[in-house]
């Protein structure tokens, strides 16, 4: 009985085990990009600033992210993560931001594995939209921290 018991033992632990590894590889990551009218593509002379902030969840597969903004020509028409494209180069929408027309806009969005790859690899940038830059007032590449 006592083989049995620690046979019985020793098999739930190893499932345990099995159940419990796959978190144990999960990661935070975390990005930031400071948000300049000069890191559009092509520049231009604006002098608002902006900052983001997000958080990858590799387990769940989670992006989430607070942008905030201050001295756009006019109201935010849009805001997006692009991708993939490096800070030289233009890309397009990968996620949208739903309402754009406050500082700080937060949101969430689930990954691909090919979203994800892209972005832990350096290849995506967040940039906010106005009516006098229709293509993007400010912009930054998200960096991981």
């Amino acid at each position: 009985m006592r083989i049995a018991l620690r046979s019985s033992v020793a098999s739930l632990a190893a499932v345990a085990f099995l159940v419990a590894a796959p978190a144990a590889f999960a990661e935070m990551q975390h990005y930031t990009a400071e948000l300049k009218g000069s890191a559009e593509v092509p520049p231009n002379d604006s002098k608002a600033t902006g900052m983001l902030d997000a958080t990858y969840d590799t387990a769940s597969k989670k992006l989430t992210y607070t942008a905030s903004y201050s001295g756009l020509t006019g109201p935010a028409t849009a805001a997006h993560f692009h991708g993939p494209a490096a800070a030289t180069a233009n890309a397009g929408v990968v996620v949208p931001v739903k309402d754009v027309h406050s500082s700080p806009m937060k949101g969430e969005a689930t990954l691909t594995d090919a979203q994800a790859a892209d972005l832990q690899a350096g290849k995506w940038y967040f940039n906010i939209h106005t009516a006098a830059h229709p293509g993007g007032e400010i912009r930054g590449q998200a960096m991981k921290k």
